[in-house]
Formats: structure tokens, sequence, C-alpha cells
């Protein structure tokens, strides 16, 4: 494909956009977005009304099993060229304090945040992208030898809350006010809340927030009594004894799995440690329903890719046995085997 002259709105533009990143056509995609500046659209609104958009439709396709990992990656690939592409466009000179953003330790969605660092930039702060999964010490040492009006932080995947706080504590250890974004703290920033740091659901609301001194130092302490029964601590040190014996239990009830490839019996082991940390985490902020939306998400998944959620309801039984003397973990365990139920008998 040839990129056309599109309509000078990202809403008009964006049904091509998206053609372009279907094709793999870098040069097209670049061309949309720079076509809607050189007509008059401010970056920002093609960064949040174009390229975000497009971004979470790819990972919608993927997710519907419309699309591969390969074409997932390079769909990211050209957006991450279109915002850059962008950026150099406009280039806006610093005239604020320096704002450093990034995803926790073992969050790879970079994505997302770099917006909400361009748009932060567009807005007059002089931004660090310091990208993905960034380890709490280098976070620190950073904040350490640079100064900082405020850390802005990603996580797209709950199961990462724990690592979450300790990053938090540890950048208000270095007295840098701290703000939060992404999925993983959840749609209306409950998770947020319960950890005591506030929340951005977009990039728009983070530069605002970013302005406000005083709504970013106000700091609640985090809701976490709950952890005093160590259900989460000893969940964690099972976690490689737990993935062995739920392997174990499916090579023995599921002959087939005997025969897997490879690359089959690794996509097992990740999923049944998903799993166990999608429960850790739930156990983390004592909220049910952090593991009960990830169990209905894999099913999905799964399902979309030929598996029965009878499978996933094999693991939870096997969990829900194994932890039957952790009284939260074998409740949230139960919920979520009551909704792959009802989806297997659908």
């Amino acid at each position: 494909m040839t990129a056309t002259t599109t309509e000078a709105d990202p809403a008009h533009a964006y049904p091509g956009y998206l053609e372009f990143l279907a094709d793999a056509d870098e040069y097209g995609a670049v061309e949309v977005a720079l076509g809607l500046l050189e007509s008059g659209v401010p970056a920002e609104r093609v960064l949040l009304e174009l390229v975000a958009p497009a971004q979470a439709e790819v990972g919608e396709r993927w997710a519907r099993n419309e699309w591969s990992v390969a074409q997932e990656h390079a769909a990211t690939h050209i957006s991450e060229r279109v915002v850059a592409a962008v950026a150099a466009y406009v280039n806006p000179r610093p005239v604020r304090g320096r704002i450093v953003v990034a995803c926790m330790d073992g969050e790879w969605h970079a994505l997302p945040p770099r917006l909400v660092a361009e748009v932060l930039r567009l807005r007059g702060w002089q931004v660090t992208f310091l990208g993905a999964s960034v380890p709490a010490a280098h976070l620190v040492s950073y904040l350490h030898r640079y100064d900082a009006e405020a850390v802005a932080l990603a996580c797209a995947l709950p199961m990462r809350l724990p690592y979450a706080h300790r990053m938090i504590e540890a950048c208000r250890r270095a007295d840098v006010p701290v703000l939060v974004g992404g999925r993983g703290f959840g749609d209306d920033g409950r998770w947020a809340a319960r950890l005591g740091v506030p929340w951005a659901p977009d990039a728009p609301s983070a530069a605002d927030l970013v302005a406000d001194e005083r709504a970013l130092r106000r700091v609640t302490p985090p809701r976490l009594d709950h952890l005093a029964d160590d259900e989460y601590a000893s969940l964690t040190k099972r976690r490689g004894e737990l993935i062995d014996s739920a392997l174990a239990d499916l090579r023995e009830r599921v002959p087939s799995v005997n025969d897997y490839t490879v690359a089959q019996l690794d996509s097992t082991i990740s999923d049944l440690g998903y799993i166990v940390d999608f429960l850790a985490a739930a156990l983390y902020v004592d909220d049910a329903t952090l593991f009960t939306d990830f169990v209905g998400w894999l099913v999905s998944i799964l399902t979309s890719r030929g598996v029965p959620a009878g499978a996933v309801g094999l693991t939870l039984d096997h969990y829900a046995q194994v932890l039957r003397d952790f009284p939260r973990a074998a409740a949230f365990l139960a919920e979520s085997r009551e909704l792959v139920s009802a989806s297997a008998a659908r």
C-alpha cells in the first residue's frame, strides 16, 4: 500500500492507518501521522486519537487470535516509529522541571508509558523515558543522580502489583513523588488506591496530576493489613513447587499433554505460572476480582486457540486442593472455578 492524503481528523485517518499497521507498512503509517500534523492537527491528538486506539486494536486482534505474535510485534514497532516521528516533528523545548517515566521491573509493555512521556513533553516538561522493565535499584540510583519533580510508573499487568509497591516505596524513600498508571492498577485505579499512590487513567490526566504538586505529594497509607496472614508470602515461596505439581497433575489427567511439542509445553508452563502469579497479586491487594478477571481473560484467549475452558478448570482444582489451608486463596480459586464452569457450559 501507499499512503493517501487524509482528512485533518484522526478519526477519519484511523481506518487507513490501521490498514498500514496490518500490512506492516511503516512508511505509510508515518505519512498518515505526519500528514495530520501538517494539516494542523495537534500532536497530542495524533498520539491519543490515532496511535493509542490503533495499538489497543492491535492487542485485541492478537487476543482474538486474528493476528500472530509476530504481526503484533511488527505493528507495535511501527507504532513506536510513528511516535518517534511525531516527537521529532514537533520537538518542543522544555520550560518545566524533569519528570521520569518508567515501566515496572518485569513490565515490557512500553508503548503506553511512552505516549504519556510524549504528552508530558508536549506540555513543557523535561522528560526522561527509561523504557521497559526498569529494576527498582537502577531507578532509585538514577533519581539520586538527577533531580526529578516526579516519577510516573506504568504497569499493564496486575500480577506485577507487589513489585510495583516496592518500586513506589523506593522512590518515596528517595523523596520523589510518584504517580502511576496502566491497566495493572485496575480500570478504575482501585489497586493504586489500595497501595496509597495517586493514579492517572490516561496521559492528559497524568499531565494534570504532575502539574498539581499538592495532589502529587498527598500520600495516603496503603491498606495492606491483610498481609499479616502470610498467605501471599507463603504462596510466592511455593511458586516453583506449585507449577511443577500442576504440570504433573495435567500429565496424569490429560495424557495428550505428554505429546506436546517443546513450544506447547513452554506455553503451558507459562500459563501455570501466570495463574500462580495473578493469585498471589490478588492476595497482595485482597481482591478476588483481580484473579477472576484474569481467569476469564485466560479462558477467552485459550478457547480462541482451541483449548477448552475445562483445561483451566483442572488446574484451578489442583491449586485449590494443594492450597486448601490458605483460606483467602481457596475462596478466590472457588470463585474462579465457578466462572470457568459457566464458560464451559456455554
